[in-house]
């Protein structure tokens, strides 16, 4: 399933676009190790969702907060083939590592086997059309992964066919569903919660939970390190900024105006980047639902107008909502989306590639923000709507 920065930067499809679960099997009480003396190996700095020991010959893996609110996680005890698990508890689920190939549920999850060259390991996947990684493709019309239909009606049959090593999912809530039915045909389910984390580089992190299953930390670590650097050093350039463009987020769906809360995930990009988010000072990580009225009371006369969902131009804006016309960045032409690239069969390249970029994403909203910190740059994400 793909996720949406409308539920995002709106919210997320950021849905993401986007959630399933893994059964009590899986759930485990953190203070339960499956050995004494476990050395803490941990190299996470902003990610705090996960949690890596060394535990004899193997690496124990928690995955702290599987999805908002829960009060236990999960954890996966990686063993090397041909080596004996050490002693643990029946709730830990022990996966046997290098895994051969696996089934994920998210495109944020594609990134992660380009980045560490294990493109060729998926197997299956739930819509294979909202894929826009250009590797990934070349093997989806190569036949080489299944397109299992549409995320809660996965197609567990041929899924089981496929007899992958692993499955990778994630969830909203502790009912599992589709989840749980594939654990109890004894395949492997681990949970990604790499859209909880608050801090972007925190779910650019999430590569480096990927790359266990694969042996690949090394290269984990590499690609981390880069992107970590080019978002520091582009949040380091409006460090002296004195003037900051005031921001509006998000659109209308149904009754309500969906927008990031003050501490989101977005809104902290927005911050990074040298804008003024007009709800800044809200003290939620969700995503508010306002009246149409008190937005416009409130930001009427932003700067600019930043995440407008699916919106292709400003015509389509005012015929969906001509209210929309009021708004300063509207009659200015200081509108933009983040929907600039899309892949071959219509999938959206920021809902796959925005998770594990948040670089890309930051130099975009500087260049939106500050045009002139980044002359020379293209922006790879955002365009603006004409």
């Amino acid at each position: 399933m793909k996720k949406d920065w409308r539920f995002e930067v709106l919210g997320l499809r950021l849905i993401f676009t986007l959630w399933l679960a893994v059964g009590s099997l899986l759930s485990c009480n953190s203070k339960k190790n499956p050995a004494t003396n476990p050395e803490n190996i941990s190299a996470a700095k902003y990610a705090v969702g996960f949690k890596v020991t060394i535990v004899g010959n193997s690496k124990l893996v928690e995955v702290k907060q599987p999805y908002q609110n829960a009060t236990s996680g999960y954890q996966y005890l990686l063993v090397p083939k041909g080596k004996t698990a050490p002693a643990h508890d029946e709730q830990t689920q022990v996966i046997t590592v290098p895994v051969e190939n696996i089934v994920c549920t998210s495109t944020t999850h594609i990134p992660l086997l380009d980045y560490i060259n294990e493109t060729e390991k998926l197997i299956g996947f739930p819509t294979t059309d909202y894929i826009s990684s250009e590797k990934m493709r070349k093997r989806i019309d190569q036949g080489k992964v299944k397109d299992l239909g549409i995320d809660k009606g996965m197609n567990i049959e041929m899924l089981y066919t496929l007899k992958p090593s692993l499955v990778m999912g994630y969830t909203m809530t502790k009912d599992l569903g589709q989840l749980k039915k594939i654990q109890e045909l004894k395949i492997p389910v681990v949970i990604n919660a790499e859209y909880l984390e608050k801090h972007p580089l925190g779910r650019a992190e999430w590569i480096k939970f990927m790359a266990l299953f694969f042996g690949k930390e090394k290269e984990a670590d590499s690609v981390f390190a880069e992107i970590e650097k080019e978002y520091l050093s582009t949040q380091q350039l409006v460090n002296e900024v004195k003037t900051k463009p005031t921001v509006l987020s998000g659109i209308v769906y149904g009754d309500a105006w969906f927008m990031p809360g003050g501490q989101n995930y977005a809104a902290k990009l927005l911050k990074d980047a040298g804008c003024d988010y007009l709800w800044s000072s809200d003290s939620t990580s969700g995503f508010l639902q306002l009246s149409f009225e008190s937005v416009y009371a409130k930001a009427k006369e932003a700067d600019l107008w930043i995440g407008v969902g699916s919106f292709k131009n400003l015509d389509e804006i005012k015929a969906t909502e001509d209210r929309y016309t009021l708004f300063k960045p509207f009659k200015e032409q200081q509108v933009y989306s983040y929907d600039a690239r899309k892949g071959a069969k219509g999938g959206s390249e920021f809902l796959e590639l925005g998770y594990l970029r948040p670089d890309l994403i930051l130099k975009d909203l500087v260049k939106i923000a500050h045009p002139d910190l980044l002359a020379d740059y293209q922006m790879y994400f955002h365009k603006k709507l004409e």
